[in-house]
């Protein structure tokens, strides 16, 4: 059997490469395209307008643009990150590897530690609940503590 060709001979080879082939249109494609080529795009429900007829014009909060969103400071993404995987620790998820696999920086693992240490406390005197609510405060106030001098600026990581 050479490379690509199918295992199966016959109806079943059709079968698996035809599904095959409409997998990758669907990959491929904008999902409007697929609504236009099926006849339920909105076009086909809107009533056509007579000749000479102008074109509505858009509502003004569709024309207006949305501005970007601004990058999150050190100390937002420290918080995001410690806050996700203490709760992930909390719940009793396996561990994923070590700080940097989990994309967290030594600063950050620290944080981390801290941060799941009182929580563990917590939850065996309150509940997870208050565990939580703590996870979320001392994430916040640490990483803001952590990050109040900015990044660091000298060495490889500049």
């Amino acid at each position: 059997m050479g490379r690509g060709e199918t295992p199966w001979p016959g109806a079943t080879a059709r079968r698996f490469r035809l599904a095959r082939a409409l997998a990758a249109l669907a990959l491929t494609l904008p999902a409007g395209a697929l609504t236009t080529a099926c006849g339920d795009s909105p076009a086909d429900r809107r009533p056509s307008r007579a000749a000479g007829e102008a074109a509505p014009t858009p509502p003004a909060s569709a024309s207006a643009s949305t501005s970007p969103r601004r990058p999150l400071s050190p100390a937002e993404l420290c918080t995001t990150a410690v806050r996700h995987w203490a709760r992930e620790a909390l719940d009793g998820a396996t561990p994923y590897g070590d700080y940097q696999s989990m994309g967290l920086s030594d600063r950050q693992y620290g944080v981390l530690r801290e941060v799941l240490a009182d929580a563990r406390a917590v939850r065996s005197g309150h509940g997870t609940r208050a565990a939580r609510s703590l996870i979320d405060r001392q994430a916040r106030d640490r990483c803001a503590e952590a990050y109040r001098e900015g990044t660091p600026t000298r060495g490889p990581w500049r």
